[in-house]
């Protein structure tokens, strides 16, 4: 554990301690259902009706609507599959990471590591890698890295293209982090956790107003831990959310925020496949090495990620007709690695796995990354509510512009001593292939190899209208135009500069129409579409290199284009406590680069999913919670290249059905308890085929997980809170890029939580 952050976790521990001993102050009422969830100020709900939707569940109000004047009608009434993730949610399945709480949200699948996001959050959103398309309040979310959730609100998570809401984008869909925000009452939450797995942490989460309209939120995190039945994989990480508003509750209100997250840990790479020893051991075509085996070295491997964002917010509300808001960001991360790829240190064809008495020997890969990002963005907003000519006009329209600067290097490593090869092996960095020693001994050097840099600017102009035609009857529809550039400079490692620059403009556009059954139900048709520049096509976040392959070497590729077909219904039941909601939907995406024959490379490449999507957040009753829904998806590769990738096959990271459902019932006034079912049928890795990919076929099995809930209320103000993660103790794959690695999945695991509220 670094020293900052176990000096963080020991203040937490320290501040929460003295927490308890307050506990006689006066409590803020709370529903019991979820008991660390943050007053809300009502003030403020009322400013912000407009773009907001909210339920009473038990007299607490809950946001269930993107927080963005993007969203001009209530959730209700927005044409596209919206799924929001509320904090009760986020608190009560014990979720510390985004890869964790979107385990919620069937449909949305996380890549391996790969390509230009390795080590970090590559979210797959309807089959189509979504890592670029990450938001922190609204704002494009730029550089890798593990985000944590001990700072936010909700999570919002639009699916299907959206480059009408975000800009460029993958076509898949978005996810917004909404952060936690000052109000006007005041208010102390504590949660310290301990649990298997060397768990510990504690968070604090603290509302002061400073009277009148003013107030100041701190929330603070320290964590550190093992991963369930990952030998010698652990982390530690301390984050940071500083917020003072001032004129809340009035028509001129301002937001000034800081975010700080650092984490440290041993980056795990999972484990490899056959083609290691060019003998399929399994039917998935993952090798059967025990699942705990971890090839990395604990001597030479790290993974330090760091994230920073200042964030202004400013508001005017002149009348119901126009409000105005104007967002300025400057944010940077930190993406920095050495990580052992044990599927990248060569086969038993080509001399890196050799069979000696019996016993495989492999060369460990080596995969690293120093990748610093600056961003700096501005986002005005007008926005408002007008009647005319018997039609009710909800707009929006507004301007948003950014610059970011990316840097990126790779780690030069020499070894000079470690765990000797077998002969034919030669050098160091060997283990046994069904049983690798982590603390093998190393000594080397590292070294920063050319650093590449680019710079990329965003001038973004958008509008959206809902427009009410009666009680019955909503057209919504939106606009944007984009006008997106990349400049910079790629070293190669003899240090050989090469110039890259590009710039793209496109526009895209969506369209609904509602149909309103009653107040609180609809039935929608839409149509939306995205489009993806070459520069980030592959995952990476603005690679300067937007030229093709081939005879397109020195041709600026055209953006990837998406088109979505999408009919849906929405009903609010139950007092407006529970949502429902359904959507069938045809995506296409076009224009990718692909080989065609011999050395000859077109834009022609063709993917397809089409699916159903289900969906239910919210209370059945006031004892009964529900959060959870179904996804059925058929994707296809309709056009690839000639020679490699097997066409009519399903896509990587897109599995067939998959299915979540959280649920919780209060059994007495004190007592409450749950679980969630979480299923996953196959999915698929990389380019290597899917069913019928024969010998190359590469597949994450199908797998049904099960987690465990409970919370008792020992007083109106304190609780504790039993999460038993995976409780079968299921041993399954997470995913697999289909080249290299696998990805296990963490082990059962049990944390207490001791919640306080004052």
């Amino acid at each position: 554990m670094s020293l900052s952050s176990a000096a963080a976790l020991r203040t937490l521990l320290s501040a929460s301690t003295a927490a308890g001993m307050l506990c006689a102050a006066p409590a803020v009422a709370h529903a019991r259902t979820h008991p660390a969830s943050e007053p809300v100020d009502t003030q403020q709900q009322q400013a912000t009706t407009s773009t907001l939707e909210s339920i009473d569940v038990e007299g607490q109000r809950i946001r269930r609507a993107p927080d963005s004047p993007r969203f001009t009608a209530p959730l209700v009434d927005t044409p596209r599959a919206v799924t929001v993730i509320p904090q009760q949610i986020i608190e009560q399945t014990g979720a510390t990471s985004l890869q964790d709480l979107l385990r919620t949200s069937p449909g949305i699948t996380f890549g391996a590591g790969e390509g230009g996001q390795p080590l970090a959050d590559r979210p797959f959103i309807r089959g189509q890698s979504s890592g670029n398309n990450i938001f922190l309040d609204g704002i494009r979310d730029t550089g890798g890295g593990q985000r944590d959730v001990f700072a936010l609100e909700q999570v919002e998570v639009v699916k299907g293209p959206d480059s009408v809401y975000s800009g460029r984008g993958s076509g898949g869909g978005s996810i917004n982090l909404s952060t936690k925000s000052p109000r006007l009452d005041a208010f102390t939450n504590v949660s310290l956790g301990v649990g298997t797995d060397g768990y510990q942490r504690g968070a604090v989460d603290w509302n002061a107003p400073l009277g009148g309209t003013a107030a100041l939120r701190i929330n603070l995190m320290g964590a550190q831990g093992d991963v369930p039945g990952r030998e010698a994989v652990d982390y530690d990480k301390w984050g940071l959310l500083v917020s003072l508003g001032a004129g809340l509750g009035t028509d001129t209100h301002a937001v000034a925020s800081y975010y700080h997250l650092t984490s440290n840990s041993m980056p795990d790479y999972g484990i490899p496949l056959f083609t290691k020893i060019g003998i399929r051991t399994t039917e998935s075509g993952v090798l059967d090495v025990p699942y705990d085996s971890f090839y990395g070295l604990t001597a030479r491997d790290y993974l330090e990620t760091t994230s920073d964002a200042f964030t202004f917010d400013v508001q005017h509300r002149v009348s119901d007709a126009l409000t105005l808001r104007n967002v300025s960001r400057y944010g940077e991360t930190l993406n920095d690695y050495i990580v052992t790829n044990p599927g990248d240190g060569g086969n038993i064809t080509n001399n890196g796995v050799a069979l000696i008495n019996g016993v495989y020997w492999m060369k460990r890969g080596l995969k690293s990354r120093w990748n610093p990002t600056r961003t700096l963005s501005n986002v005005t907003d007008i926005y408002g509510k007008i009647t005319a000519g018997g039609l009710t006009h909800s707009y929006d329209v507004g301007l948003e512009l950014s610059r970011e600067q990316n840097r990126n290097a790779g780690w030069t490593v020499t070894t000079l001593s470690g765990s000797a090869c077998p002969a034919p092996l030669t050098g160091f960095d060997c283990t046994p292939l069904y049983d690798p020693n982590p603390s093998d001994p190393w000594t080397g050097t590292i070294a920063k190899g050319p650093v590449s840099r680019n710079t990329a600017e965003t001038v973004g102009l958008y509008a959206f209208d809902s427009i009410a035609i009666g009680s019955r009857w909503v057209v919504n529809l939106g606009a944007r135009y984009d006008q997106y550039s990349v400049d910079g400079t790629d070293l190669s490692n003899t240090f050989v500069a090469t110039r890259r620059e590009g710039e793209w403009d496109f526009a895209n556009y969506q369209a609904g129409v509602i149909y309103k059954p009653s107040t609180h139900s609809s039935v929608y048709a839409s149509w939306s579409t995205a489009s993806t520049p070459p520069t980030i096509a592959a995952g990476d976040q603005n690679a300067s290199n937007g030229q093709g392959n081939g005879n397109l070497a020195l041709v600026l590729l055209e953006p990837e284009e998406t088109t979505n077909y999408e009919v849906g219904a929405k009903i609010s039941l139950f007092r407006q406590q529970l949502l429902l909601s359904a959507a069938a939907f045809h995506l296409t995406r076009e224009n990718a680069q692909i080989q065609i024959s011999t050395g000859v490379y077109a834009q022609v490449g063709e993917v397809q999913v089409r699916g159903i999507e289900l969906g239910a957040s919210g209370n059945v009753t006031d004892r009964w919670q529900v959060f959870g829904g179904y996804s059925w998806m058929d994707s296809e590769l309709v056009r690839g290249a000639f020679n490699n990738i097997r066409v009519r096959e399903p896509l990587a990271n897109t599995p067939e059905h998959s299915f979540s459902l959280f649920t919780t019932y209060r059994l007495t006034d004190r007592f409450t308890a749950g679980g969630g079912v979480y299923y996953v049928s196959d999915s698929f890795g990389g380019n290597q085929g899917g069913a019928g990919g024969g010998n190359n076929a590469v597949f994450a099995p199908e797998y049904t997980r099960l987690d465990l809930f409970a919370s008792y209320d020992l007083n109106d103000r304190t609780s504790v809170q039993l999460n038993v993660q995976n409780a079968g103790d299921e041993a399954y794959i997470l995913r697999t890029n289909g080249v290299h690695h696998a990805d296990v999945a963490p082990a059962r695991s049990a944390t207490l939580a001791l919640n306080l509220r004052f």
